[in-house]
C-alpha cells in the first residue's frame, strides 16, 4: 500500500513552530538568571516557584486602590544621613567596651546612634532621686549617659535617644504590670524627660518618646491604647519643647501587627499599626511629633519585594503608613525606621518568628534596604540597622532568635553584615 506524504509546503509552518518553541526554550534557559533576577526584584523571592507566586499576588495588588505618598511633598528632617544603627552601650560595663563599639559603628560608616535612655537607670530610686545607689560606691546615675553623649561626639555621630522603660516606682503596682509598663502619673514621665533634656541641650536634639506602643509587651499588661500613649506622647513633647526649643521628637515607633482588636491579656495583645496611628490622629497626636516612626523586618522577603497587602508584612510596609499620614494633612512629616534587618537564625533555633535567611542573605538584604529607602522613598529620613551588638551572650544561651540580627558578636567577632554595610556606606 502506498502512504501520500503531506506536501512540503504544508509542513513547513509545523516545522517552524516546533523550531520557534525550541529556539523559546532554549533562550529562556540561557536567560534564566535574568529572568530570575527580575523576578526578585518584584517580589523579594529567591526560589521560582516563590517567584511566580509572588507574580500573582502582585497582579491582585492592581485591584486594590493606589497609595497616595505625596512624592513632591517639602518633607523635613527627610534630607539627612539615612545610617543609623542600634546600640546598647548602657549595657556595657566597661567603657572600653562601649568606645570600641562606637569606634566600630563609625568606620562602617554609620552616622547614628540610636541608644534607649532607661527612665529606670537614670531616676532609679525614687522621683528626682538621680543618684545610683544599687552598688557601692553611691554615684550620679547620669555618668554612663555623659560619657554615652561625649563617645558620640568623639567620633561624630548623632545620637536618637529612645526613652521608656519606667522605674517601678512610678507606678503602684511595681513590676507587677510589666517592666516597660507606663508610669500611673503621667506627668512623672514629662519631668523625667524635661530632666533629660535639659541636660543635653545642644548636644542632643532627637528623641522618640517610647516604643512600640501598639503590642505587648512594650505597655507592659495594660490595655493597648492609642488614646492613652497620646496623652503621653503630649505631656513627654510638651517638657521636651520647653527644656529646648530645637528639640525634634520622634513618635514612639510602632510595630508592624495585623491584629485588628488587642487581645484581652498578653502575650497576644497587639493592634494593628495603621489602625493605632489613626485612632492617635483621632485622638489630637499630630502636633506633638515631629517624626513618625515604625519597623521595618523583611522577615521572610527580602527588601525588593513590591507586593503590597494590609495583612502582609514585608519591607515596603512604610508605604501603608506614608498613605495614613498624607491622608491626615502630615505630608510634610518623614517617617524614620528604628529598626531594620533579617534575621540570620540557624536551623538549630526552633523559633523562626522573625523570619529565617543566609548571613550572605542578611549582609545583601541590609545593602538593598538602604538602596530602595534612598531611591525611592523621598519622604524617609534615618533607617537603622538592627542592631550592632549585645553586651552578653544571654540571648544566645536562651536560643532566642532575636540573637541573630546582630553586626557584631559580645566578644566584637564581626558578622558579614557588617562588612557589606562598611563597603556600601563608605564608598
Amino acid at each position: 500500500m502506498i502512504q501520500h506524504r503531506p506536501p512540503r509546503s504544508s509542513r513547513l509552518p509545523w516545522l517552524a513552530g516546533i523550531l520557534l518553541a525550541g529556539l523559546v526554550v532554549i533562550a529562556a534557559f540561557l536567560a534564566r538568571q535574568r529572568i530570575q533576577s527580575v523576578l526578585f526584584d518584584l517580589t523579594g523571592e529567591e526560589r521560582l516557584f516563590s517567584q511566580l507566586k509572588g507574580l500573582t499576588d502582585l497582579s491582585a495588588d492592581l485591584m486594590r486602590p493606589r497609595l497616595n505618598l505625596a512624592p513632591n511633598a517639602a518633607v523635613q528632617h527627610a534630607d539627612v544621613n539615612p545610617f543609623g544603627v542600634n546600640v546598647f552601650l548602657n549595657e556595657e560595663a566597661e567603657p572600653a567596651k562601649r568606645e570600641q563599639t562606637v569606634r566600630l559603628a563609625a568606620e562602617a560608616g554609620f552616622h547614628w546612634l540610636r541608644q534607649e535612655f532607661p527612665w529606670q537607670d537614670i531616676e532609679i530610686h525614687g522621683k528626682g532621686d538621680f543618684e545610683d545607689r544599687r552598688n557601692p560606691p553611691a554615684r550620679s546615675a547620669w555618668d554612663k549617659y555623659d560619657e554615652v553623649v561625649a563617645l558620640a561626639e568623639q567620633y561624630g555621630m548623632e545620637l536618637i535617644v529612645r526613652v521608656s522603660t519606667p522605674p517601678a516606682w512610678s507606678r503602684a503596682r511595681g513590676e507587677e504590670v510589666g517592666a516597660f509598663a507606663p508610669p500611673d502619673n503621667y506627668a512623672d514621665f514629662g519631668d523625667f524627660v524635661y530632666a533629660l533634656v535639659s541636660r543635653y541641650r545642644g548636644r542632643i536634639r532627637y528623641y522618640q518618646l517610647w516604643n512600640e506602643p501598639n503590642i505587648y509587651p512594650e505597655w507592659g499588661s495594660y490595655p493597648i491604647s492609642p488614646e492613652q500613649y497620646t496623652g503621653l506622647l503630649k505631656i513627654g513633647a510638651t517638657r521636651a519643647r520647653e527644656a529646648d526649643p530645637n528639640v525634634v521628637i520622634i513618635c514612639g515607633a510602632l510595630a508592624s501587627t495585623i491584629a485588628l482588636q488587642p487581645a484581652a491579656a498578653p502575650p497576644n495583645n497587639a493592634l494593628n499599626d495603621l489602625l493605632f496611628l489613626q485612632r492617635m490622629y483621632d485622638a489630637g497626636a499630630a502636633p506633638y511629633f515631629d517624626i513618625m516612626a515604625m519597623q521595618g523586618y523583611g522577615l521572610w522577603s527580602a527588601p525588593t519585594d513590591r507586593r503590597m497587602h494590609p495583612r502582609v508584612m514585608n519591607y515596603g510596609r512604610p508605604q501603608f503608613v506614608r498613605d495614613l499620614m498624607v491622608a491626615n494633612g502630615d505630608a510634610t512629616k518623614p517617617i524614620w525606621i528604628s529598626e531594620m534587618g533579617w534575621n540570620a537564625v540557624p536551623d538549630a533555633v526552633p523559633d523562626k518568628r522573625f523570619g529565617q535567611v543566609s548571613l550572605e542573605q542578611q549582609a545583601r538584604y541590609a545593602v538593598l534596604a538602604y538602596e530602595r529607602a534612598r531611591k525611592e522613598w523621598p519622604w524617609a529620613g534615618v533607617v537603622n540597622t538592627w542592631y550592632f551588638k549585645r553586651a552578653s551572650d544571654e540571648w544566645f544561651r536562651q536560643a532566642k532568635p532575636e540573637a541573630y540580627f546582630r553586626l557584631a558578636d559580645p566578644d566584637f567577632t564581626l558578622q558579614p553584615v557588617y562588612f557589606s554595610l562598611k563597603a556600601y556606606m563608605i564608598r
